[in-house]
């Protein structure tokens, strides 16, 4: 459908009293419940609130309403295509699974379907590469740039070398908790380093030995790439063995109100990367004000529940950005594929929807589906129970992770007969 003109307007309303439009369909594979419902559930509440704001503010994007069709994944990959399959025909545009196995599973879907997949800060970090990777995203930063920002960090702390240094990578033992150690075994290798993964079974509550392991060995810094319960068991078993706990960093998914509160004074000093600061962004307050709240309202201007906002405002942005192209209003999911190549994050436009700060600048293109690779170091105050960023954004080192996201995109190209290109 065109976009409306006064002529189209008079002669559909000479025949239809109350013509009616069609939603802008977003599908939300939630997960509300199990283990990992502490970190999908303000994630999804964050989603949508933003979505209801512009609907009931601007009357939707470009004049469409946004239609949230929410299906509940457990955060079980199965569940998760039964949800894409049983949501895809309703028309819908884009598709956030907050699960990289999700993810993987998706992406061959997705594409064939012509159906992008947002995947913010986690999925298959090689999709960074679009001319192979046509409709998956993952912007404004992912693992592998996680990664290497922890390490830049650290080499800091240890006054510019980690030459001899220990670290140990605890992580959730799936395809997400696996992302980073390819990228760290190469930063290793070039910055001296001694380095070992630690892998903790699903969904994480069980990780004594690993603790006793790290006792033993005494490395310098623990990094951790947890989800929902692991979070919370091993800041409480890092408690438990007196690892100094400024010496542990988790990354974004590691680093939320939730995952700090349950060890109380204990988890003082835990830091986190983050690329969705904590701050009082004045949309949270017109959030507020409109009522109609996804959730309790607990989760407003949380970590997770900011983070879920910023996806829903990036994919707004790239929506009105497909309408801008196109001409259209009720655009295609390939036509939000394309505005999502087009996307240009400003500060200054972020400061216009009243989160100024919440992500770094970056574009996107057809190169780049990744954004600008860059993240804070935040670190909890257990009396305030606050997160306090300790840096400005660092960019991650792309002399290392661009040669890897070339490998390995280049071979999924190989294996699965895709030509490049843009």
């Amino acid at each position: 459908m065109k976009m409306k003109s006064l002529i189209a307007f008079a002669l559909s309303s000479a025949f239809i009293a109350t013509p009616a439009a069609a939603d802008l369909v977003i599908p939300d594979l939630s997960y509300r419940t199990g283990p990992y419902a502490a970190g999908g559930t303000p994630f999804s509440d964050g989603y949508q609130d933003y979505f209801k704001l512009l609907n009931k503010r601007d009357g939707g994007i470009g004049g469409e309403q946004v239609r949230i069709v929410e299906c509940e994944t457990g955060f079980n990959t199965e569940k998760g295509v039964e949800c894409y399959e049983s949501t895809k025909g309703e028309g819908a545009l884009v598709y956030q699974p907050l699960s990289t196995g999700m993810t993987y599973q998706l992406i061959p879907k997705a594409t064939a379907d012509g159906i992008p997949l947002f995947t913010m800060g986690y999925g298959r970090t090689s999709a960074e590469n679009g001319a192979i990777f046509r409709n998956v995203f993952n912007f404004p930063v992912n693992y592998w740039d996680g990664a290497s920002i922890a390490v830049k960090y650290l080499k800091d702390q240890h006054g510019g070398s980690l030459e001899g240094k220990k670290i140990t990578l605890l992580y959730h033992n799936s395809g997400y908790g696996k992302e980073p150690i390819p990228t760290l075994e190469a930063l290793a290798a070039k910055h001296g380093f001694k380095f070992k993964a630690i892998a903790v079974d699903h969904p994480g509550q069980e990780q004594k030995s690993q603790w006793l392991q790290i006792r033993r060995e005494r490395p310098d810094n623990v990094l951790m790439w947890g989800w929902g319960v692991m979070n919370q068991v091993a800041i409480q078993e890092a408690a438990n063995i007196n690892y100094p706990m400024e010496n542990f960093m988790g990354v974004w998914w590691s680093g939320a109100e939730i995952d700090v509160l349950p060890a109380g004074g204990a988890s003082n000093g835990y830091k986190a990367l983050n690329f969705s600061p904590i701050k009082d962004y004045p949309v949270l307050e017109e959030i507020k004000a409109m009522g109609d709240l996804t959730g309790d309202g607990s989760n407003v201007g949380s970590v997770i529940y900011n983070r879920g906002m910023l996806a829903a405002m990036l994919t707004s942005e790239a929506i009105a950005k497909a309408q801008e192209i196109h001409g259209v209003s009720e655009i295609s999911a390939p036509q939000l594929r394309d505005g999502l190549e087009a996307l240009s994050v400003t500060e200054a436009r972020l400061v216009e929807l009243g989160m100024g700060g919440i992500s770094p600048e970056f574009s996107v293109s057809c190169q780049n589906h990744g954004g600008a690779g860059q993240a804070i170091v935040q670190q909890w105050d257990a009396d305030a129970k606050v997160w306090k960023a300790l840096t400005d954004y660092i960019s991650s080192d792309q002399d290392v992770i661009a040669p890897l996201v070339k490998s390995d995109s280049e071979a999924y190209a190989a294996e699965n007969k895709i030509e490049a290109g843009c």
